[in-house]
């Protein structure tokens, strides 16, 4: 099993738009449905749990059709 900081799934949506499906989707086909994600605040989270993680810190800002990575929100330390 591999733990990767949250960054990573923020680096990999970029700007594209995502519904949470698509984003999970795309969480396990890059990392593995194995992989666990760690933030400063919190770790061993699967991808349904860091997505309402980062949903309620607000690091997404609405789309018309989801929702994309709002940059201004990423944090500068691991």
């Amino acid at each position: 099993m591999k733990k990767l900081h949250a960054h990573e799934v923020l680096n990999m949506m970029g700007t594209k738009t995502y519904t949470e499906e698509l984003l999970k989707k795309e969480i396990l086909e890059n990392f593995g449905e194995d992989t666990l994600f760690y933030t400063c605040s919190a770790e061993d989270m699967n991808a349904d749990e860091l997505i309402a993680f980062l949903k309620q810190k607000g690091k997404f800002k609405p789309q018309e059709e989801g929702f994309a990575f709002d940059e201004t929100k990423r944090c500068n330390h691991h």
